[in-house]
């Protein structure tokens, strides 16, 4: 004889089998849901023309962030010692809109807007690096508006 459900048995298994379905996604969407920059908090860009990585931004970032995010051990997946890692971004997607700094998740962290957790050089860091100038931010937000090159 063979084993037949009832359609009850069915209707439970489809619910439990919808419902694992259904937190499962809305987890993961929890996970890579990108913060609202509010751009008004944000320094204002630099005036310097022609803000390329290798000239300007490479020495910001050695200096405040790749202890920590660089080739070997890059924390949350993001290297920032050359300009390919940096356009990459981290294990979360890119961290630079190129063109558009104030939508930029790299310059909301390192001007320190936003939530805490998130703020770059952390707040308590091992290596005591203190925050970016409003003038490093200001170059890093000009080099991303004039396309990250």
């Amino acid at each position: 004889m063979k084993n037949k459900m009832t359609i009850s048995q069915n209707l439970i298994i489809l619910t439990v089998v919808a419902s694992v379905v259904a937190l499962s996604t809305t987890g993961r969407a929890e996970e890579h849901k990108r913060p609202t920059i509010d751009a008004s908090k944000l320094p204002p860009a630099a005036t310097k023309p022609g803000v390329t990585y290798e000239g300007d931004i490479k020495a910001i970032f050695e200096k405040s962030c790749v202890k920590c995010h660089n080739a070997e051990k890059p924390k949350a997946k993001l290297n920032l010692t050359t300009l390919a890692g940096t356009l990459k971004g981290s294990g979360d997607g890119k961290v630079i809109e190129s063109g558009n700094s104030a939508k930029s998740l790299l310059v909301a962290s390192v001007a320190r807007i936003g939530a805490e957790d998130d703020w770059m050089p952390p707040k308590d860091n091992k290596a005591n690096i203190g925050p970016l100038t409003v003038e490093q931010v200001g170059l890093i937000r000009a080099w991303i508006d004039q396309g990250a090159k």
